[in-house]
């Protein structure tokens, strides 16, 4: 891999994981060898939560790969103030593994329509009904980005996929215990935002 060097300030991350914040670093700096590292430490991690999501082995080694390719191009999107590396791999992989269900969903749902001979031309009626919906999801998921990424994560493989406390603690690495609280963080915050709204957004 051809490696360019990426200019870096560390500052923001010292309070960090020591570890967390110096394989960062160093992939800022164009340093192939520490994507590596991460990838040793957190590939395992990463499939499961694809493969959890997808229930597919080829997509979730695809997603697993498309997600360390994805901290190589970008990796100042990380904040390890918000959370660890790993929280931070987890959830890209989640909502990856999500957006790809729903892709194959619709790709699904469009083929059985053409081999039935149904009308296809006209509006979706699955978008019209969406966008009825738009000020519900769009304000809860504005809440929800607003959340700690750590929060956030857990919430995300909760809600979209409807993991229980220890499937969370698994796909995360995490204690149980953290999982639950986490999640009781982040419905506390959103109930604090959403008030009586948060039952019709969810």
């Amino acid at each position: 891999m051809t490696s360019s060097p990426r200019a870096r300030s560390v500052s923001a991350v010292v309070s960090c994981d020591p570890q967390d914040a110096a394989l960062l670093a160093r992939i800022q700096a164009g340093d192939d060898r520490a994507l590596g590292i991460i990838y040793d430490l957190h590939a395992s991690v990463i499939y499961g939560v694809a493969r959890r999501v997808t229930r597919d082995e080829h997509l979730a080694r695809d997603i697993t790969q498309d997600v360390f390719a994805y901290l190589w191009e970008l990796p100042n999107r990380v904040d390890l103030l918000r959370g660890s590396l790993r929280t931070y791999l987890a959830m890209v992989a989640h909502r990856r593994a999500v957006d790809e269900v729903r892709r194959t969903e619709r790709r699904r749902r469009t083929e059985t329509s053409a081999m039935n001979g149904d009308a296809i031309d006209g509006p979706d009626v699955e978008v019209v009904d969406a966008d009825t919906q738009n000020w519900r999801s769009g304000r809860l998921a504005a809440c929800v980005a607003e959340l700690p990424a750590e929060q956030r994560a857990a919430l995300e493989l909760a809600y979209y996929e409807g993991l229980t406390y220890k499937q969370v603690a698994e796909a995360l690495a995490i204690p149980e215990g953290t999982a639950k609280s986490r999640l009781r963080l982040a419905m506390t915050r959103l109930r604090a935002v959403l008030g009586d709204d948060m039952r019709t957004a969810i």
